[in-house]
């Protein structure tokens, strides 16, 4: 992604390497299957099968993992490109541009959290970023399930803050003066 918050683009990154950390992340299907149309959400239940909610299923899809009825309802709220307003079944394109440009604006968006999350990460106050996402990203190491990236996940986030702050030339740590 390009333009946006550096401390939001790292905390992306960080989600997606908790979440899904393979080749063609747009595409990941829950289970490490791959969606052949991102037109839309694809939509598809699967089996869980690790962790407490074993048995049940779950259209978690792309890099952040959505759940449909999430995707559906931030996609409503943040999409840049809606559907037009005659469309029936208001299907927002699922595109990798689309999914990082929802992300982000809902990461950027205090009202959707409460707190100002860049501000928070500004200050250094990861840890408590983390656990106040791991209810949506339950991968985050503070909710129902962990993974084997939830303890890596202050150095991942580091590295991926400096990068974004090289590519912005901003300086690490950050100082809002230059960028």
């Amino acid at each position: 992604m390009r333009g946006g918050d550096p401390h939001i683009r790292a905390l992306m990154r960080t989600i997606s390497a908790s979440e899904s950390n393979m080749d063609e992340p747009y595409r990941l299907l829950y289970g490490g299957k791959l969606a052949e149309d991102l037109s839309r959400h694809p939509d598809i239940c699967v089996e869980i099968v690790a962790g407490p909610n074993v048995g049940d299923c779950t259209t978690a899809a792309g890099r952040y993992q959505f759940l449909t009825t999430t995707w559906e309802a931030k996609a409503e709220e943040y999409h840049p490109n809606p559907p037009a307003w005659f469309d029936v079944w208001r299907e927002y394109s699922f595109q990798p541009e689309y999914q990082d440009a929802v992300v982000h604006s809902w990461l950027s968006d205090p009202s959707a959290w409460g707190v100002d999350i860049s501000e928070m990460l500004r200050q250094d106050r990861l840890d408590e970023v983390l656990y106040m996402l791991s209810g949506t990203w339950t991968s985050l190491g503070y909710g129902i399930e962990t993974n084997s990236m939830s303890s890596y996940l202050p150095q991942i986030y580091s590295a991926m803050l400096e990068e974004e702050l090289n590519q912005t030339g901003a300086t690490f740590p950050f100082d809002p003066g230059r960028s």
